[in-house]
């Protein structure tokens, strides 16, 4: 299989050496206007008969567009596009045509197994459930304006592991945030610290925090309780938090997403190669942006915020 690379950044250049050494991959083409890779060679990577785009939110939209009208299967990092329209213009453009967008916790072992937990019935019913995610460090100022906020940017992937884990989608949203660090998050509109109410659509509660500042690393969980069991996501060894009954961490904290899902990132890219259907559709992105749309709107407005507002 020939396959195209757009996009050689940090997570362009992860998935190239994933690329690099699949046995399904015979020839691995690359494309970055300021970046070269030891992995591939320069080419169009639209010559392939695979394309995966890892370049800037801003170019999304047209590359997969072009691809889908190539009818080339195509793989595309979050987000589909920067506005619920522009998304589901590149839905109807990528009718019939094999997508898969961006989201790698759903291929992330722990995930996984609360998933089967949870439908195999170990939980019981299912009453509530949190999410967290925190980054160590904020990303730099110029990217904060353009990012779309905490909510779009970062919580997205909190919005489709919930419905992906539970099979529920989320039907209000009442969020806030709180600007507790540098000024460029305030003067761009957005927060650095996060918290939301969610509602799914059989009356479960999900609760959701989230924050630019976790100075201890990386830390993404998600937890699930039932009446027969409660299980949580992400408390390995490497978990940056400290317990006062004991807990403590024996291994170096997360530093970033890349470290954290590495093991994802490879199996995502491995399902893309081998999939017939796609795993996380066009129409889940979607899905999950439109939960995103209401959580923002929520937070400016200072209500409760029901997710048919926002949709198109």
């Amino acid at each position: 299989m020939r396959v195209g690379l757009l996009g050689l950044g940090r997570i362009g250049a992860f998935h190239a050496a994933t690329l690099a050494a699949h046995p399904l991959v015979d020839e691995l083409i690359v494309s970055d206007p300021v970046r070269t890779s030891p992995h591939g060679r320069p080419g169009d990577p639209f010559d392939a008969d695979a394309v995966i785009i890892a370049t800037p939110t801003s170019t999304h939209a047209e590359l997969l567009t072009k691809a889908c009208k190539l009818g080339v299967k195509v793989f595309c990092e979050k987000p589909v596009a920067g506005s619920v329209r522009e998304t589901i213009e590149v839905l109807e453009a990528g009718a019939g045509n094999f997508v898969q967008i961006g989201f790698q916790r759903r291929f992330d072992a722990g995930y996984v197994q609360a998933a089967v937990a949870l439908g195999g019935g170990e939980l019981g019913e299912l009453h509530r459930v949190h999410l967290l995610t925190a980054d160590p460090a904020p990303p730099p100022a110029e990217y904060i304006p353009m990012s779309g906020g905490i909510y779009r940017d970062c919580h997205i992937h909190d919005f489709d592991i919930l419905r992906w884990v539970t099979g529920r989608e989320v039907v209000s949203v009442y969020a806030t945030g709180a600007n507790r660090g540098a000024d460029f998050f305030r003067q761009a509109g957005d927060v650095d610290t996060s918290a939301a109410l969610l509602t799914l659509d059989d009356g479960t509660l999900a609760t959701l925090q989230g924050s630019r500042y976790n100075g201890a690393g990386y830390d993404v969980r998600m937890e699930l309780a039932g009446t027969k069991g409660t299980w949580a996501v992400g408390l390995g060894p490497r978990a940056p938090l400290h317990a006062t009954e004991g807990l403590r961490p024996t291994g170096e904290p997360w530093p970033d997403f890349v470290t954290r899902f590495a093991d994802a990132y490879v199996a995502e890219i491995d399902s893309f190669l081998r999939a017939d259907e796609s795993p996380c559709s066009i129409e889940d992105a979607l899905a999950a942006l439109y939960v995103a749309e209401a959580a923002e709107l929520s937070r400016r407005e200072g209500r409760l915020v029901e997710v048919a507002e926002v949709r198109r």
